[in-house]
């Protein structure tokens, strides 16, 4: 049985790619800031050296196949520049750019040839509100982390990173927010969970950035 560690495991994009391994066959594993969650879970702050270390002890794994590298956090994306401290911008950068280093260097020993590391971007390091700056940043950092890690690990492990548009869960949308869609929908946790298993085993793809956004990011938009 293949073996997965989903990060950020308890939220909603999280869930759905725990569900969908399982699903597949996959033994996972959930590591989160939350007390509980999918699967095996084990909670950890991945920003923090020592917790993530702690937390790759609790599992006791000796191998891994894929990590996905998801977690950080969701709020933040309506940020005023002088407003915003050092400790708000390192706690964005924190959550998911040094998150995503530091699993990916923990992870590393148990991968075997053949590996596979996902790293969850956004296309909001493609496009931007603005209040989104550190958001969009920690992000961008992402794709470019993913670049450079393809490049030094393979061929032993790939890596590519997802960079999803606008996901929702259960809540009611207005048929405008479908509408901004040229695929005709907000998207859903299935969609980025398809992707991640196709990524964990497309042999030739890595240093990829996949772009599930139903084509939010193509349409042109002019004011009326």
């Amino acid at each position: 049985m293949r073996r997965a560690i989903v990060t950020g495991g308890s939220g909603l994009i999280g869930r759905g790619i725990c569900a969908r391994l399982i699903a597949a066959g996959w033994e996972v594993a959930s590591f989160d800031l939350a007390e509980d969650g999918p699967a095996c879970h084990i909670r950890c702050d991945v920003s923090d050296e020592a917790s993530v270390k702690t937390a790759f002890d609790k599992l006791g794994w000796d191998r891994l196949d894929l990590l996905v590298s998801n977690a950080g956090r969701t709020g933040g994306i309506d940020m005023e520049l002088g407003a915003t401290s050092l400790d708000d911008w390192n706690g964005m950068i924190g959550s998911h750019l040094t998150g995503a280093f530091l699993m990916s260097r923990a992870t590393l020993p148990l991968m075997g040839q053949g590996g596979a590391i996902v790293i969850m971007a956004s296309t909001r390091a493609l496009m931007s509100e603005g209040g989104d700056f550190a958001y969009a940043a920690a992000k961008g950092g992402l794709i470019g982390l993913t670049q450079a890690l393809a490049v030094q690990l393979g061929p032993r492990v790939r890596v590519n990173a997802i960079a999803p548009g606008w996901i929702s869960g259960e809540a009611e949308l207005a048929i405008e927010d479908h509408a901004q869609h040229p695929a005709g929908r907000v998207g859903r946790s299935d969609d980025i969970a398809d992707a991640v298993l196709y990524l964990a085993d497309a042999g030739f793809v890595t240093g990829q950035t996949l772009t599930i956004d139903g084509g939010m990011t193509k349409k042109m938009i002019y004011a009326e």
